[in-house]
């Protein structure tokens, strides 16, 4: 059995805000499962690793034994999230909504267990709703406290019209907390506001109010802007293994232990030792390749895992040495030393002094695997791997 102390630690893991934490922990005194609630309105039918943080986050939950309740927004799906956009979104379609929705299913029960999973739909309470139901829930809200919202608030003050079904979008949310009687609602930091309002409408209706968690918005492969398909800076669920291998592995070093947090299962005593050995020196793309092997498991299987690396394509992972890489001999011509930015150029691997400094400054040379300071000078009978970015590599003999 699970400690309260245990649970909670593994409940907090990764998580941006979770309010009130002393209400959470007096539903954990009660000894039962909790009804864990989630919702994603289908909007676009394939997802990426930034939108599993919070299904890992149910994941966890699952597996401390509470009951996991999926919410597809069929309903809400038709009105649009407001959520962070500058402009009125527009409703998708019933066949649009059904489609996505039959593919979020799909790539989803890669992560939780189906059969511990109850997948709901919205319209099961609010397609029954009168104009008459509608406009009570709409009472109990008002537009100030609407407009507080930030992305309200910056429209509003922008003079962008706001419609007024968009006004309906986080009371209806609200409201799916009440008809599900959650326990816990899980959402991404942009969406406390519509959280907050289920607290709200749960209270109104004499329930206990919802424990919220938020959840962190993932960076992408850039390490600074979030994981967007649009940025074309994702790592997809639907990836190829190869594909995911060669992106996790050209993940920035400084985000790989944020990467481990929120994606990997792994016990965080475990992620801090591996942080401690790079710290000491180790090599970081031997970590990456473990987070790399754990996520491509997950979204297809062990083997593909194990042989990702082979089906990387003609991108060579940083710090992986291939078999049969050209030899290529670089001379000193007189000089008893040279800079690697002189070598790499030399060498053919890069075009010019430019980009030399370029791929030197990015951390981006890697000798015998691991990777080089830019300091680094060569001497006659140096013989080593040399690799400068992704897709440059040889063996360099330096001569007289």
């Amino acid at each position: 059995m699970t400690s309260i102390d245990e649970a909670l630690a593994i409940i907090k893991r990764g998580v941006d805000e979770l309010l009130p934490e002393e209400e959470l922990i007096t539903k954990l005194k009660l000894g039962r499962p909790l009804r864990v609630k989630a919702g994603f309105d289908p909007t676009a039918p394939d997802l990426h690793l930034g939108h599993t943080v919070l299904i890992n986050k149910l994941r966890q939950l699952q597996d401390l034994g509470h009951d996991i309740m999926f919410l597809i927004g069929d309903f809400t799906g038709k009105i649009g999230d407001p959520t962070g956009k500058s402009a009125t979104r527009p409703p998708l379609t019933d066949e649009q909504v059904a489609a996505n929705a039959q593919t979020y299913k799909e790539q989803v029960f890669k992560i939780l267990d189906p059969a511990r999973t109850r997948v709901m739909f919205n319209s099961e309470w609010m397609g029954k709703m009168t104009a008459a139901d509608m406009i009570r829930l709409a009472g109990q809200y008002t537009v100030a406290r609407m407009l507080e919202r930030d992305d309200f608030t910056k429209r509003y003050g922008a003079e962008q019209p706001i419609a007024i079904h968009e006004f309906l979008y986080p009371l209806v949310q609200g409201y799916d907390s009440v008809a599900m009687e959650a326990d816990i609602e899980l959402g991404g930091t942009d969406q406390k506001f519509n959280l907050l309002m289920g607290r709200i409408l749960q209270k109104h209706y004499g329930q206990e109010p919802q424990i919220i968690l938020t959840m962190p918005i993932l960076e992408g492969l850039d390490g600074v802007q979030k994981m967007s398909k649009s940025l074309g800076n994702y790592i997809g669920v639907n990836d190829s293994p190869g594909e995911m291998y060669t992106k996790l592995l050209s993940v920035p070093d400084q985000l790989l232990w944020r990467y481990f947090e929120l994606l990997s299962f792994r016990p965080l005593a475990e992620v801090q030792e591996y942080r401690a050995a790079v710290e000491g020196g180790a090599n970081p793309q031997e970590f990456k390749k473990i987070l790399a092997e754990e996520i491509i498991a997950r979204f297809h299987d062990d083997e593909a895992a194990r042989s990702a690396h082979k089906s990387a394509g003609n991108r060579v992972a940083l710090g992986e040495i291939p078999e049969n890489v050209p030899i290529v001999e670089v001379p000193l011509e007189g000089q008893e030393q040279l800079p690697m930015a002189s070598v790499l150029r030399l060498a053919g691997l890069v075009k010019n002094g430019a980009a030399a400094k370029d791929v030197i400054g990015r951390g981006a040379v890697y000798i015998d695997g691991d990777k080089a300071p830019a300091d680094r000078v060569f001497t006659k009978g140096d013989d080593c791997v040399v690799q400068a970015g992704k897709k440059k590599i040889a063996r360099v003999l330096i001569t007289e």
